[in-house]
């Protein structure tokens, strides 16, 4: 053995030569399970001695050194300790029972929350859509005079009738009669099918002109069931207060004076009593 690492040693550079003889010192008699094959090489002039190579010095293997101990080693993942277990892991594959279980239950589970949710969602928009805001703040008490030169009140007004309410003035050119007369088609049909069960009532938004007697005359032509009211200029302004009512009548006249009124051009179906409303 020192022979023939002598030689090898003789051979090689000083480097290597350390290297080889560390190796080979630490193998001892383990060189019988390596094997090192040692090629001349070609001559590569006459003053130097004979070359060597070594092919494969890979070969060469460490001694295995094992420790013994009575504390049993943990389980790495991917180390089987029989054969049947890691037969059974290769047959059931990457997804296991278990792993299947616990996707059915996520999926379940998921799915019903989204379907919970999805009613909750419809339930409080039908709920949103069904919300009311409260009574409409129009309409009210009042007190005025009739075509018949009459103070009445709007309960006597209504009788305890529905009331179709409509502002305007006797003197309008063409919106009012034509709104009168919608009135009137309303009211034959509502005759027609419910009885008397709706009071129309027409409240004047020019007093200085529209008088009892003029009222009269005026809504005889478009049906016989409509209701005039007048009054003065602060009723009538306290009336379209409350019903919401636009209107631009002077309030200081001259007799004979001729005039246009603007106003609000709405009908109002008035429940039984004056703060009920629906439209």
């Amino acid at each position: 053995m020192s022979t023939f690492a002598n030689l090898i040693s003789r051979s090689l550079p000083a480097g290597r030569r350390r290297l080889l003889s560390a190796q080979v010192s630490y193998l001892g008699e383990n060189l019988r399970a390596s094997v090192i094959r040692v090629q001349p090489c070609r001559w590569t002039s006459a003053q130097s001695g004979p070359q060597f190579k070594i092919t494969s010095p890979s070969t060469i293997r460490r001694p295995i050194v094992r420790t013994f101990s009575t504390t049993p080693r943990p389980q790495k993942w991917g180390i089987f300790k029989t054969v049947q277990e890691a037969e059974a892991r290769h047959k059931s594959g990457p997804f296991s029972f278990r792993a299947g279980l616990v996707f059915l239950l996520t999926g379940v589970a998921l799915y019903s929350y989204f379907t919970y949710e999805k009613g909750r969602m419809e339930r409080k928009r039908v709920s949103d859509s069904h919300k009311g805001v409260g009574k409409a703040r129009i309409g009210g008490e009042f007190e005025l005079t009739n075509q018949d030169g009459e103070r009445v009140t709007d309960k006597q007004v209504r009788d305890g009738k529905f009331s179709l309410v409509y502002f305007g003035f006797t003197h309008c050119p063409d919106i009012c009669p034509e709104e009168l007369d919608k009135m009137a088609l309303m009211i034959d049909k509502v005759f027609e099918k419910k009885g008397k069960a709706l009071q129309p009532i027409f409240i004047t938004c020019d007093p200085a002109r529209d008088t009892p007697k003029v009222m009269k005359e005026y809504l005889v032509e478009f049906h016989p069931a409509l209701v005039g009211l007048t009054g003065t200029y602060d009723e009538i302004k306290d009336v379209c207060k409350k019903y919401r009512v636009y209107f631009s009548t002077p309030r200081d006249l001259k007799e004979g004076m001729d005039y246009l009124v603007d106003h609000s051009i709405y009908f109002y179906l008035m429940g039984m009593h004056s703060t009920d409303q629906s439209w």
